[in-house]
Parts: structure tokens; sequence; C-alpha cells
């Protein structure tokens, strides 16, 4: 009985939804030299703003992983945020967002 209740509580707060889903990669932007690509993950009923932002360096290619708090309804509306999110990223760190990578 204990089981059941609890599994029905941890239903009703989210965290059953999604948990463990890998991270569903949306199409790519290019956007002044770089590549976003919005990376949204299932957080319970809603989806969580990530991506990640790649450029070409020579033969080598540098990848920025970022992730946010914000929170949204659809997967489409997560998508548009990261690559909203991703342009700021590039617009305010350039190449220095790769240091320590």
């Amino acid at each position: 009985m204990a089981s059941k209740l609890g599994g029905f509580f941890r239903g009703l707060m989210g965290s059953d939804s999604g948990a463990g889903e890998a991270p569903a990669r949306g199409a790519t932007v290019e956007y002044n030299g770089y590549s976003i690509a919005p990376e949204c993950r299932k957080q319970g009923s809603q989806w969580l703003t990530a991506g990640v932002i790649s450029k070409p360096f020579g033969d080598d290619v540098k990848e920025h992983h970022f992730i946010r708090a914000d929170l949204h309804a659809s997967k489409d509306d997560a998508e548009a945020c990261a690559v909203m999110k991703g342009k700021r990223i590039v617009d305010e760190q350039g190449d220095k967002m790769f240091e320590g990578h």
C-alpha cells in the first residue's frame, strides 16, 4: 500500500515522468559562425531549456553545453527559448565560452 501511495505522489509531483530520458535535440540554427542546437529535456510534464553551441576550429569542433531553469509547456517553446539563449551566449561571450574545454 505504501509503495502504491509513494508512486502515486511521485507521479503527481512529476518525478516519474521523463526520468532518465535523453535530451531531445532539435534543429540546428547557424548564427554568426556558430551552430546552436536545442537539446531540451523533459522535466515532469514540462520542458527544460538546454542546448549546445558549437564552432569549428581547424580540424576540431568545440562545444559548449548550457542548461537554464526556464520551463515550458511545449517542446517547441523550449527549443525556441534555447535558440534565443544560445544567441545571447554567443553575443555576450563569443569564443571565450570554449575556454577550459
